[in-house]
């Protein structure tokens, strides 16, 4: 019979092994997401946006493949990846695949890490402290293709650029940057006033770092779009996120907020995103998801 400290841990043990099996099972637990932002001008049509974010596929997930190639029945106005679609060396066609006839729709994206490189094994507890992984070279991965098979399907790539869309009658500009996680954002090469015409300026990153949201803050975007959290990924009870895995605060690694920089205030969308890397599977109190962002006056 157990005793003492091996009671203690023969109970933690248990434990462990059921929020594990319960965090692994969430996996498949899809949930779309749906919220409203007031950012339009009086008397606008609204606007259906789908945010998506950190597909992490591999060509074997046929469950998170079907669930969201079903997304297009919610006929978006307009599509944002805010990057991760990758986890492996031979997903680019899966990826492809998978959003098919949402690549049909006006669409726009920037990369995360995990488009770049592929996910590596790493020691669960330090993904809890935030630290990153030690300098080793990567796997590099395919992301040029995907980018040929967006550009192809006419989404625009942010990656350091702007772009202006017009929907619904209303001309939306678009500025991005590179992964912000990974050190290679430079908001300097889109910084500045939107264009005199535009009616919406938005802001898209992979990671939302204040960096970033402070500065397009201050340049006056109303909407800033952003991914790589995951929604914290193990939260306590109820969801709320133990790390960020970023310099935001845990109250705003998933869903709709606000953020407010040098006498302006833009509303801030981050997804939790739709997958995981495959050396962390689990999702504990934090389901994959996907958003219908309805944006309206």
């Amino acid at each position: 019979m157990l005793t003492g400290l091996g009671a203690v841990a023969a109970t933690g043990a248990i434990l462990g092994g059921g929020l594990f099996a319960y965090g692994h099972a969430s996996l498949g637990d899809f949930r779309l997401r749906e919220v409203t932002a007031p950012v339009l001008p009086a008397g606008a049509e609204p606007i259906r946006v789908l945010h998506l974010s950190d597909l992490h596929l591999s060509p074997d997930q046929t469950h998170k493949r079907r669930w969201v190639s079903r997304l297009v029945a919610l006929e978006p106005d307009l599509v944002v990846n805010t990057g991760d679609n990758l986890s492996h060396p031979m997903a680019v066609r899966s990826v492809l695949e998978t959003y098919g006839e949402l690549l049909e729709r006006p669409g726009v994206f920037v990369f995360g890490s995990n488009d770049y490189h592929a996910p590596r094994p790493r020691n669960p507890l330090r993904y809890l402290t935030g630290r990153k992984r030690a300098p080793r070279p990567p796997q590099l991965l395919p992301w040029q293709s995907l980018r040929d098979g967006f550009l192809t399907a006419g989404w625009h790539d942010l990656t350091h650029q702007r772009a202006q869309i017009e929907i619904n009658g209303l001309r939306l500009e678009f500025r991005g940057t590179d992964d912000a996680h990974m050190e290679l954002d430079d908001y300097s090469r889109v910084a500045g006033p939107a264009a005199p015409s535009t009616q919406l300026s938005i802001g898209v990153t992979h990671a939302p770092y204040l960096r970033l949201l402070d500065a397009m803050t201050a340049d006056g975007c109303e909407l800033l779009l952003a991914g790589h959290t995951h929604g914290g990924q193990v939260c306590l009870p109820g969801g709320r996120a133990i790390i960020t895995n970023c310099d935001i605060e845990p109250e705003r690694v998933k869903g709709l907020s606000q953020h407010s920089f040098a006498g302006r205030t833009a509303h801030l969308h981050v997804s939790a995103g739709l997958g995981n890397s495959p050396y962390a599977p689990y999702r504990l109190w934090c389901p994959p998801e996907a958003t219908l962002l309805t944006l309206t006056a």
